[in-house]
């Protein structure tokens, strides 16, 4: 009885609880050790802010039971900030490399797959040498957005120089396509046939057209609508020949024509037949010979129109 009664005041004046050491040292009460264990262990996964791998703390707590006066306040807050404050943060993040440089940095694998995938969209001429790694460091780097990212790293593509042979005619020809200009419109093709000589350099000479071959009388079509701004034989080489201006400094250029149809001055819809294959001027047999200009620059016509 007479401890029972001992008992009870005890519980009245007082409640069990757990002194918290850390290194041996004194930081702490806590009425409810589980609670505050956990709360320290969730902090070790995730940390506190963004792009954290998890925390390392090499020293842990201790708990010793006692009882406390009621009156005494406990403050797990208190001590979880002194356990952090012996904690080492290991921040998540990826890296784009450059042959195997750390070159870039961004918060998640989603953003990093996307610079990628941008750069191949692009071409970019160093794409083989550009990857990625998931980083886990103590010191969080600053971040790029996948704009600047791919600006910074793209490569303009080189021309692609090969030597090719097209009815016995051997000539090293460019090819560039992952650089091709954005006109501003699309392009059908002129006729039906196949190529037999591209654009680029034959014999020391440079080709600034298409050549595709195909039977006299062919329908030649214009690749795209515009205003025939010549229709006629110039002496030049061309034989009977159309020019069409697509506006904004765009034009094409058929030539060797057998017949013309439209005159200048006249608007032509994009697929309407203009012309018929020939072998008009300077030619060696039928075939349409399309050119691709830009301000008085020619383009090569197989990147728009085959």
């Amino acid at each position: 009885m007479a401890a029972a009664i001992i008992i009870g005041i005890v519980s009245l004046a007082y409640k069990p609880a757990y002194a918290v050491t850390l290194n041996n040292e004194f930081i702490g009460y806590t009425t409810n050790k589980s609670k505050l264990q956990n709360r320290i262990n969730e902090y070790m996964k995730k940390g506190d802010g963004e792009n954290i791998a998890f925390v390392d703390i090499e020293i842990l707590p201790e708990y010793s039971f006692c009882f406390l006066k009621r009156s005494t306040i406990t403050n797990d807050d208190a001590i979880l900030k002194d356990v952090k404050e012996l904690g080492t943060t290991y921040y998540e993040y990826y890296a784009i490399t450059v042959d195997n440089e750390e070159k870039n940095y961004t918060k998640t694998k989603t953003e990093a797959e996307a610079i990628i995938d941008e750069l191949k969209e692009q071409k970019s001429d160093n794409i083989s040498k550009v990857g990625y790694i998931r980083v886990h460091d103590t010191e969080l780097k600053e971040f790029s957005d996948t704009e600047t990212v791919v600006s910074a790293l793209y490569v303009k593509p080189k021309p692609v120089v090969r030597t090719t042979s097209d009815y016995g005619l051997t000539y090293v020809a460019l090819s560039d396509t992952s650089n091709k200009p954005d006109l501003g419109m699309s392009f059908s093709s002129p006729v039906s046939g196949v190529i037999t000589s591209r654009y680029g350099y034959r014999g020391g000479e440079r080709h600034t057209g298409l050549d595709i071959g195909a039977g006299t009388g062919t329908p030649i079509r214009a690749v795209a609508a515009g205003t025939v701004v010549y229709s006629g034989n110039a002496g030049n080489g061309y034989g009977n020949y159309i020019r069409i201006s697509h506006g904004n400094g765009v034009e094409t250029l058929y030539a060797h024509c057998s017949a013309l149809y439209v005159t200048a001055g006249q608007w032509v819809e994009q697929g309407e037949n203009i012309a018929a294959v020939g072998s008009t001027g300077r030619s060696s047999g039928p075939h349409l010979h399309i050119e691709i200009r830009v301000n008085g620059e020619s383009l090569n016509p197989e990147l728009y129109v085959y």
